[in-house]
């Protein structure tokens, strides 16, 4: 068994975001703890969002805005099992051009 980041990437705005009503927030997170039940054997971190952030560079620190909404860490048999856990996920469903990224983590050799 592997551990695999996944990477929520948002395509809203905050425009956007704003619109959205109370009744679909609630939706999104009814349907995103269903996944987290459906998915609970292999969830190994159920994530969080990822809101202030910094980047660290030799020059220095500086606050930084992207794409990525939260994360996720699973454990698969193999990487395009951890791609499947994910692509039912509600997130891809909530704005068009919403994504997950789903990265390998490699356990450190021993």
């Amino acid at each position: 068994m592997a551990k695999f980041l996944a990477l929520f990437n948002g395509a809203a705005d905050e425009a956007g975001k704003a619109e959205l009503t109370e009744q679909q927030q609630a939706e999104f997170i009814d349907a995103w703890a269903s996944w987290a039940q459906t998915n609970e054997k292999a969830l190994v971190d159920p994530g969080a969002p990822l809101n202030a952030k910094k980047l660290v560079t030799a020059r220095g620190v500086e606050d930084f805005t992207d794409a990525m909404t939260g994360y996720t860490i699973v454990e698969a048999d193999s990487h395009d099992e951890a791609v499947r856990i994910f692509s039912g996920h509600p997130h891809l469903g909530l704005f068009p051009g919403n994504s997950i990224a789903v990265l390998e983590c490699p356990s450190p050799p021993t």
